[in-house]
């Protein structure tokens, strides 16, 4: 298969990508709610809420104010696109997209096709089939070096879909993902770039492993049973279920990812996490164990449209590369 599996992945990951974009915005919004952005200044009050970020601030009562996880209310993704498109306009529902594109070209594209070579290396001749235990191992492989190739355009996808919850006076206001990229180089180090790069990578390799894994798991077994014919109700019924268990997976490091990601480090200042493992007891912490699951139904929502759209997708450029 070769380059081959790597064009027909790297064209079905860009199309599910894109379609799905605003849908993974949304997501990254909730998950940031009810964290306590960082401060100015040491002696500063925490700043309001994120799930608050789309009222105008009132300083002169929150100034003393402290805010507990139950003063915080809970809102929902309807709510927040709706918001999104209130304040900000309907554009802002693909801000970012820039860096989705560049972060599905090296990223799905390297791990989709890692995972082709490894499958077809890995399958047994007689059957035809690679043991789920072979599918997991080949699914981790391939999103961790997907990951380590993709975090560049991960990082600057993350920070163009939150910065528009950000006070006007805190925003990057990125152009494109070229300019996050450049940014964020000359202002933070290129290391900036791999920041969370340890969560992108468990992340990738849980994604990869149980979304890859399980739709050829859960095709095989319509096939064998003969629920289905091999077409698009089983490519559909078979992407669903992997789209499930790749959310319920990754839900909670996806969480981590986007606030490790989205931190404000202020020269002279502490960071506001110091690690993957200092945000999840800070986050617990302060919102409770259930705040690793913020933005699980805008997350489902994603990635059962977009785990459809990439394997339907997928199926159908093979059959149109079959020849090639």
């Amino acid at each position: 298969m070769g380059v081959k599996g790597f064009v027909e992945g790297g064209i079905a990951s860009i199309i599910a990508g894109c379609s799905t974009h605003p849908l993974d915005l949304i997501k990254v919004r909730m998950q940031l709610q009810g964290e306590t952005p960082i401060s100015s200044t040491p002696s500063s009050s925490p700043l309001r809420p994120a799930a608050l970020a789309f009222q105008p601030a009132n300083h002169a009562t929150q100034a003393h104010v402290p805010i507990t996880p139950r003063a915080i209310p809970r809102v929902g993704p309807v709510t927040v696109g709706v918001r999104i498109v209130t304040q900000e306009g309907v554009a802002a529902l693909f801000s970012g997209i820039s860096a989705t594109v560049l972060r599905q070209t090296l990223y799905s594209t390297t791990r989709m096709g890692l995972y082709d070579m490894l499958k077809q290396k890995w399958t047994d001749p007689k059957t035809n089939n690679m043991p789920l235990g072979r599918k997991i191992v080949a699914g981790l492989i391939a999103g961790g070096i997907g990951a380590a190739v993709g975090n560049p355009a991960d990082v600057a996808m993350v920070r163009m879909q939150a910065d528009g919850r950000l006070p006007a006076a805190q925003r990057r206001n990125y152009k494109s993902v070229v300019d996050a990229v450049t940014q964020m180089s000359k202002n933070e180090g290129v290391t900036s770039l791999w920041r969370g790069s340890s969560l992108t990578v468990n992340r990738a390799m849980l994604v990869t492993a149980s979304q890859l894994a399980s739709y050829d798991q859960f095709k095989e077994m319509i096939l064998e049973k003969d629920l289905m014919k091999d077409g698009l109700g089983t490519h559909v019924t078979a992407s669903f279920a992997a789209g499930f268990v790749a959310s319920v997976v990754t839900n909670p490091v996806d969480v981590i990812k986007t606030r490790v990601m989205n931190m404000k480090v202020e020269p002279g200042t502490a960071p506001p996490y110091n690690g993957a493992l200092d945000c999840a007891m800070k986050t617990i912490k302060a919102e409770g164990p259930m705040a690793l699951y913020k933005g699980f139904i805008p997350t489902i929502s994603r990635q059962g449209p977009f785990t459809i759209v990439l394997f339907v997708t997928l199926e159908q450029v093979r059959k149109l590369l079959k020849d090639f």
